[in-house]
């Protein structure tokens, strides 16, 4: 039986600028919440927000029925796990017997089973639930999220998804959440690349953005990363581009996932060619352009520089 809301009480470890709408947004729907950060600054928005802080993640967890983590990398949730985020005894050994660790971070395949396997080693049960849709999906409680783990563990942690976002979909067992988070993350990549070219190349031929755009959108150009996120302002006065590209979802969070995804194209052989150049195009962007802190969709910019363009 699917744990009641009012009932549970969830320890939401990563109190940053995902989790922190997400920890508000369960507040919102009557959840008791435990939070733990690391950032003073992060614990402070929390606690406006309604959040019960805690002054360690394993004192969060040890009082919860889910352990919810929403951290930057695969080693820092195995780190929180095993020996927690300030030193002291970790979430591992902190939480009741048979409680839920739902990890919501972006990590590998590899280390989201291995996140599963050290938790059912301790007497818990384990989901990964990677999520889309970045900061503004995160503070409309409109997240998609790709769940991997057992189906009893899926029926249990499900009410909760379902405040935080709109669109769940269990994927299969643990690590396979992973999976189509970084599938899902290379063909996005790929597709805001080929518009970014696109709308460059129609800048080349006299084109404006705006006759390209209602021709593509209605068309078979038609995509997300046209539609939701055009990379030039105007045609959609929502997107990155009307704001200089301010996050939305920054460059530096996409390379990190198509390093995620050449990562696994390696290890199962795949011949991923644009997966391969997509992810050397947001290394670049990070590392080389000063796309860290921008929205992914401003690699049009290198584009044009890169084409000659002003």
């Amino acid at each position: 039986m699917a744990l009641e809301l009012k009932d549970t009480t969830v320890a939401f470890v990563g109190l940053g600028h995902m989790g922190g709408p997400m920890a508000a947004n369960l507040v919102k729907a009557g959840v008791t919440v435990l939070g733990f950060d690391v950032v003073p600054a992060a614990l402070e928005a929390a606690a406006q927000a309604g959040v019960t802080v805690m002054p360690t993640a394993a004192e969060a967890a040890a009082q919860a029925d889910i352990v919810l983590t929403m951290l930057p990398s695969g080693t820092h949730v195995i780190a929180a796990y095993e020996d927690s985020l300030n030193g002291t005894r970790g979430i591992l050994r902190a939480a009741k017997k048979d409680s839920i660790l739902l990890d919501c971070s972006t990590i590998s395949v590899d280390e989201a089973r291995t996140a599963a396997e050290l938790a059912h080693a301790a007497g818990h049960r384990a989901a990964d639930a990677p999520v889309s849709g970045g900061v503004v999906g995160a503070e409309a409680g409109t997240l998609a999220f790709m769940v991997g783990g057992p189906e009893d563990v899926y029926a249990d942690v499900l009410p909760i998804l379902e405040v935080m976002g709109k669109r769940i979909v269990h994927c299969g067992g643990n690590g396979l959440g992973q999976a189509a988070k970084v599938c899902n993350n290379m063909i996005l990549a790929i597709s805001q690349i080929a518009v970014a070219e696109a709308f460059v190349l129609g800048e080349g031929l006299g084109l404006s953005h705006q006759a390209l755009f209602d021709v593509a959108s209605n068309a078979s150009g038609q995509c997300w990363a046209l539609t939701t996120n055009c990379p030039v302002p105007g045609p959609v006065p929502s997107s990155p581009a009307n704001r200089d590209y301010q996050p939305g979802f920054a460059g530096a969070l996409m390379a990190k996932d198509l390093g995620l995804a050449l990562a696994a194209i390696e290890a199962t052989g795949t011949a991923a060619e644009l997966g391969r150049h997509a992810e050397e195009i947001y290394r670049r962007f990070r590392d080389e352009d000063g796309g860290a802190g921008r929205d992914f969709s401003g690699v049009i910019t290198t584009i044009r520089e890169r084409s000659g363009a002003v």
